[in-house]
């Protein structure tokens, strides 16, 4: 065993809403444990409905959550675990904080033009924050900033989730957490 398996790895997703985070990091999470590496899915709705109910979508807020899993991230990344996170995560400086803060972390941008986001958008949220009804929705009323250097980009308006999937799998082989 490595010694990269022995510390565990965050996977951290991060793009638009829509862009296809979840769908791809349900499938890697899925091929991970097939492996019998331990892993643990850390989603952005789910985490928002429990450890950051108390949260808005400000700048503020969007960093204090970010905060948040970055925190339970490290505690289950040095104790072994592998953790697949899909949070928008718009900022750049927050993203690095993250990485500095957490061991292995491997950031995939999910790269998805929003035009395709938005056909994607089967709750409407981007309709509604073009009409001013949710504030600081990212891509309309709040930027997300493009990851400078991430390890992996996947691009989910030209390849199929299993395409995607198949991309980060072999990063990970490649680089020995599996």
């Amino acid at each position: 065993m490595t010694d990269k398996i022995k510390e565990g790895f965050v996977l951290w997703f991060t793009g638009l809403p829509c862009s296809g985070k979840t769908t791809v990091a349900d499938m890697v999470a899925e091929k991970v444990k097939e492996t019998g590496r331990k892993i643990e899915r850390l989603d952005g709705d789910v985490v928002r409905q429990s450890l950051s109910a108390d949260l808005g979508f400000s700048r503020e807020d969007r960093a204090e959550n970010i905060r948040r899993i970055s925190f339970v991230s490290k505690m289950l990344s040095r104790n072994g675990v592998g953790v697949i996170t899909t949070f928008v995560s718009p900022y750049k400086d927050i993203r690095r904080q993250v990485r500095e803060k957490v061991t292995n972390y491997i950031e995939v941008y999910v790269d998805c033009p929003i035009e395709e986001c938005k056909k994607r958008d089967v709750k409407g949220m981007y309709k509604k924050a073009k009409k001013g009804e949710i504030e600081n929705f990212t891509g309309v009323s709040d930027p997300y900033e493009i990851p400078g250097e991430p390890e992996i980009v996947i691009h989910t308006d030209r390849e199929t989730p299993k395409e995607s999937c198949a991309r980060v799998m072999v990063y990970l082989q490649w680089n020995g957490y599996l």
